[in-house]
Order: structure tokens, then sequence, then C-alpha cells
């Protein structure tokens, strides 16, 4: 299943900063119904997602009702993406 949506790039501030992109309210909808069928544990949910021209292997995270995708250093310096910029997104739920 391939997702794609728009969303801003989010700080979260913990021993060190993670960033990360919301997954919108609708999305997660879909996300959850594919859930028990992908989720290895916790809930995470392992996808493929793309940014740009960077694409790369990585699992959303449930927060509070919703997912959260991070985003990798490399992702962000590779696609130039700087903090509460909103960018397009395309997952792909494996």
């Amino acid at each position: 299943m391939e997702i794609a949506f728009s969303g801003e790039l989010i700080e979260w501030r913990g021993p060190s900063p993670f960033y990360w992109i919301p997954i919108p309210a609708e999305e997660c909808v879909v996300i959850k119904s594919y859930a028990s069928q992908v989720s290895y544990g916790w809930g995470v949910i392992p996808v493929m997602a793309t940014i740009g021209e960077t694409e790369w292997k990585t699992s959303l995270m449930p927060k509070d009702g919703r997912y959260l995708l991070p985003v990798k250093d490399a992702v962000r310096k590779a696609e130039k993406i700087d903090f509460e910029q909103v960018v397009e997104v395309s997952l792909a739920i494996w």
C-alpha cells in the first residue's frame, strides 16, 4: 500500500534531537487498518519512505493516536530540509 501526503518537519528533543514528520490524521486511519498485519512490535509500522530523490527504509512510530515518520540527518541534508519546512512524502507500507 502506498500513501502520499504533505507534512511539516518537527523536532523532538530528547537526550539528542530527533526530526519527524507527523502523518496527517486521515492517512493515519488508513495506516491503522493495516497495522495488525504489518507491525512487528510496539505498534511500529515498517515503511519505505521517499522525500524528493531520497528513499530510505524506516518505521513509523505511534504517538498520541497518530504516527510519526522519523527523518534521518542524511535525508534532511540530501534534500535540504529545514525545521518547520513542509515537504511532500510518499510511503510504501511493507
